[in-house]
């Protein structure tokens, strides 16, 4: 994850009357979108999450890209760089985004977030996944329901997904499901093929342990 303090132009020692009411987080986060999805489309990316909080005196703005393949570390400095740059120009034009200092952060979606949208099953192809099931399931090609029960978690590694279903391989067999059929799934991290995860998700893994810690205040509480 890359990261880059940014100031606005003047700072006092008051708070600004949008810090202490709490301003419009929603306008104020409609605004961060608006500039910074077209750049993230640009390069090739979707932007998965964008959040605002509080650390001390200063605003975080996370940015959390993805991209089918994944995206490396370079791709994120890159996309980082050209997030900042749009930002620059938008405050030149309209003033300041974020009331107060505010710092950047760019990072990539990582394998601790829960796969939610199609896209998301689909980039996780070939990974061992957790999920709460709706339903018995069937079996690719044929109609009749796989011979498991009703709702219930299930561990199964993802052999395929597309924009409809998700197919995945379970003790007894491969079974499918349709989207609306799925909860959150988890992606499980297997220590005998860390190799095969990109450096970027064990960051993101050592990161969700470094925040846990952190003292930093949501702005949407």
């Amino acid at each position: 994850m890359t990261q880059r303090g940014r100031a606005a132009g003047r700072s006092t020692a008051a708070p600004r009357r949008g810090e202490r009411t709490g301003g419009d987080l929603t306008a104020r986060r409609l605004r961060l979108r608006a500039v910074i999805e077209p750049v993230v489309t640009a390069a090739g990316c979707d932007l998965e999450d964008l959040t605002v909080s509080r650390a001390g005196r200063r605003h975080v703005v996370r940015v959390v890209i993805d991209a089918d393949g994944g995206v490396s570390l370079d791709a994120v400095a890159d996309v980082s760089r050209a997030v900042s740059q749009a930002l620059d120009r938008a405050e030149e034009a309209d003033g300041d985004l974020v009331a107060g200092e505010y710092q950047l952060e760019v990072g990539s979606r990582g394998v601790d977030r829960p796969l939610t949208l199609p896209r998301h099953w689909r980039r996780n192809v070939g990974r061992l996944v957790k999920v709460t099931v709706k339903g018995p399931g069937t079996v690719p090609g044929q109609r009749a329901p796989a011979a498991t029960p009703g709702d219930r978690q299930v561990t199964g590694r993802v052999v395929a997904a597309d924009d409809e279903r998700v197919v995945l391989d379970l003790d007894g067999g491969p079974a499918e499901w349709t989207h609306p059929q799925l909860g959150p799934g988890r992606v499980q991290v297997e220590f005998n093929r860390l190799d095969e995860l990109a450096d970027e998700d064990l960051t993101e893994i050592d990161d969700v342990d470094d925040d846990d810690e952190a003292d930093v205040e949501d702005e949407e509480r």
